[in-house]
């Protein structure tokens, strides 16, 4: 199942891909539960309604000979699935170690300088952005505008301190994250937190793939390109800290929330590390693809 949040009339709705394109699950509930029944406009609703309406939009999409009634207007914009999350989007830095090792190296750095644990940050939710939508370029704040392709965590389950034993049980599902990077703010101030969070530096989508969907987190091929050359290539099982272990580390003694979403971390390929380095620049289209997650498509604007 491939929740998302789309745009029609001016009016939020919550929807789903199928083979025949983006059908109105709002309108499919309201259709079998009854006009008067209280049913989500987007995913955060449908994450916050719980199993039983989890389960009602899984046998409304079951039945496919409904689905041509509800489809979405042609003119439907699909938005972040999450556009607003309840907290900050939280992040994992340095989790891949070739990144790891291209970062060191051009930070003049031990190169098997590997962290002994997650290191967390955060982007504020004005940096959330959906598929289609522009990465302002903020020539005025930065020189060095960076890409880094992620596999996202959306939580279904709150919970604090998680045993990974269970913790994929409090994911709902997995999406597509950019986490675009100013290089030049992370080193001026000294932290993650402002180099990470200019407006429009989140893509995330197209959807949330239900982890019904994914049977291993740890074993998906991702690829970015800009303007077409393979910048980023490689899979979620290089992760220095695979995604129980991330949500374990995270939740301890911090209380996740249904609807919080975690950006895994990046492998290598990004621009800054490069000889010499590639920045993203007005007009650049970048494309971000996890297997079985879709495609996230954004491009860069002055």
């Amino acid at each position: 199942m491939k929740f998302l949040t789309f745009s029609q009339d001016g009016r939020t709705q919550l929807g789903a891909h199928t083979d025949a394109g983006i059908v109105n699950l709002s309108s499919m509930l309201r259709a079998s539960l009854g006009a008067s029944a209280s049913v989500p406009n987007d995913v955060a609703g449908l994450i916050e309604a719980g199993p039983e309406m989890l389960e009602h939009a899984r046998r409304a999409l079951q039945d496919t000979s409904s689905h041509k009634a509800h489809m979405a207007a042609p003119d439907a914009r699909v938005l972040a699935p999450l556009p607003r999350p309840g907290k900050n989007v939280f992040c994992v830095g340095r989790n891949y170690r070739l990144h790891i090792i291209e970062g060191n190296l051009a930070a003049k750095r031990d190169p098997d300088d590997f962290p002994k644990a997650a290191e967390f940050f955060s982007k504020p939710w004005t940096t959330v952005i959906g598929t289609g939508d522009s990465i302002q370029r903020h020539a005025k704040h930065t020189r060095i505008l960076d890409y880094e392709i992620e596999l996202g965590i959306v939580i279904g389950k709150g919970g604090v301190d998680i045993p990974r034993e269970s913790a994929l049980d409090h994911v709902f599902g997995y999406t597509i994250i950019n986490d675009v990077t100013a290089r030049d703010l992370q080193k001026r101030h000294g932290q993650w937190f402002k180099g990470k969070g200019l407006d429009t530096t989140c893509p995330m989508g197209p959807w949330v793939v239900h982890r019904s969907a994914v049977p291993d987190a740890q074993a998906l091929n991702m690829e970015l390109d800009v303007n077409g050359e393979v910048r980023q290539h490689a899979s979620t099982q290089d992760m220095l800290f695979d995604v129980p272990s991330i949500i374990e580390q995270l939740s301890a003694g911090l209380t996740l929330h249904p609807g919080d979403v975690i950006a895994t971390g990046t492998p290598s390929g990004v621009g800054f590390a490069m000889t010499p380095p590639r920045c993203l620049e007005p007009g650049d289209v970048i494309r971000a693809r996890i297997d079985g997650l879709g495609e996230l498509t954004n491009t860069v604007v002055e």
